[in-house]
């Protein structure tokens, strides 16, 4: 119930701030401010770039694009595949990422959302991403058993840094609150890890990288 409270409020904080600042920032003013003069970008999560180095590969690929709506918001469409092999709620501590509380298998997931990010103050940024995904709940032999559905949110807080002397390129660290509030059709014995932990994970970090154009 904390984590919806605090998406929600995420959500709400956004909207509000978009709102006001189209009603109180000329436009002419709006669409220089911030520097962000190229309309559509290109990116893609920093983890991409270690996927070949984790054993058990986290199979993970992530595409998206981007429209900057004004200097200050953008919207993007993203598409995403990876596989995961315990409960997502795993906290850091002595449980997070232990063969002891995985699954019997894993899971490989892909599907695609939408994210809406907002300037709150020079390139401090943040951000409401919504995915829909399609789960194939595989065993040990990477055989899949089942499949299932699963619709993932992330509320992301970060920095975006423009590099080189074009500033098209860019890196955008970030921290995030995911929460899964539909995650269907497990199989049974991975329904049993999973329900020892919650549908959140709180501190998540992220690096998004991209090209301007």
């Amino acid at each position: 119930m904390k984590i919806q409270i605090v998406l929600i409020s995420g959500l709400i904080l956004l909207l509000t701030l978009s709102s006001y600042a189209q009603e109180s920032q000329p436009k002419e003013i709006e669409d220089t401010k911030y520097g962000f003069n190229n309309k559509h970008f290109i990116g893609t999560q920093g983890f991409v770039l270690f996927t070949p180095f984790f054993d058990p590969s986290p199979e993970y690929y992530q595409l998206s694009y981007g429209y900057r709506l004004t200097s200050r918001d953008e919207l993007s469409i993203e598409a995403v595949t990876w596989a995961y092999q315990g409960p997502l709620g795993r906290p850091y501590g002595p449980d997070y990422e232990q063969e002891s509380t995985s699954f019997p298998g894993d899971v490989k997931t892909y599907g695609g959302g939408l994210a809406y990010k907002r300037f709150l103050w020079k390139g401090v940024f943040a951000q409401l991403h919504s995915y829909a995904f399609r789960q194939l709940y595989r065993d040990e032999d990477k055989e899949v058993i089942q499949k299932g559905f699963q619709l993932f949110n992330t509320l992301r807080f970060g920095y975006h840094f423009k590099l080189f002397k074009n500033k098209r390129w860019f890196i955008s660290p970030s921290v995030a609150a995911t929460f899964w509030p539909v995650n269907t059709n497990l199989p049974e014995s991975f329904q049993v890890e999973e329900d020892k932990y919650p549908n959140y994970f709180l501190f998540e970090p992220g690096l998004q990288i991209g090209y301007s154009f």
